[in-house]
Parts: C-alpha cells; structure tokens; sequence
C-alpha cells in the first residue's frame, strides 16, 4: 500500500470539501477517475479524509494553538488541509510514528504547497509535537 498516495489524496478530498465544491463522495469519485487508488491504499485516503473533516473543528484548534501568527482561516488552503490530514494522523492513527507524520506533510507541502509551505508545515506540526504532547499525541 502507499499510504504517501493515500495522504496525497486525502489532503485533495479535503481541500474539495473545504472550498466547498462536493461532498465526501464526489470528491473520491472524481479523484478516481483522475489517478486511482484501490485497496487498503484507498480505504487509508477515506479514512484520512473523513477522519480530518469530521474532527476538523478540534483539528484547527490544535492548529491555531501551534500557529501563533497565522489564523486557520487565512492560510492557504492546501496548507491547512495538510495540516488538517496530518494532525488526524498524530492524534488518531497510532501505527503511524510521530516523525513519519511530520515527514508525510513536510513532503506534500512542498508538492503542493507555495516556497514557503514546507517550513510552516514543519514548524506548526514540530511545535505540535514538542509542545503539546498530551494535545496531539494520544498515544501511550
């Protein structure tokens, strides 16, 4: 399974849904067709997707706490769905190691984010981590 194509897809189905152009469905639908997934790859995607979106209210509050200077609100969008996917991951998905997560996300951003995403990613997710252990990761 490559779960490094599942996040990629899960980041699009949530940035589909938080610009507010389909639902859950139509988003996997039209990815599909676009560069399919199957398998435990794209149960992996859903499960991000629906996860994120569905929690995305304490997602973007953990967010905001670690994002001093920048407001969930206004920051690009593919940012904050990276965000979003990855803060799920730490907080939900406990095979996954904490430096895998911030790896994933660091390495989307630069796909698909601005010169500058890879770094905010890294420094939000990092401050996360570092100083909000008991916040993000749920893991014993």
């Amino acid at each position: 399974m490559s779960r490094r194509r599942a996040r990629e897809m899960a980041m699009s189905i949530v940035f589909q849904l938080d610009q507010g152009t389909s639902d859950l469905q139509e988003a996997v639908d039209f990815l599909q067709e676009e560069n399919p997934l199957s398998g435990p790859a794209l149960e992996y995607a859903i499960t991000l997707a629906k996860g994120a979106w569905e929690n995305r209210q304490q997602i973007d509050t953990a967010i905001q706490e670690c994002s001093i200077e920048w407001k969930v609100s206004r920051m690009a969008a593919v940012d904050r769905n990276i965000l979003r996917i990855a803060v799920y991951e730490l907080k939900y998905v406990e095979e996954v190691p904490v430096q895998v997560v911030i790896d994933e996300a660091v390495e989307l951003a630069k796909q698909y984010g601005s010169s500058d995403s890879s770094r905010f990613i890294n420094g939000v997710l990092g401050a996360m981590v570092n100083v909000q252990p008991s916040e993000v990761d749920t893991r014993d």
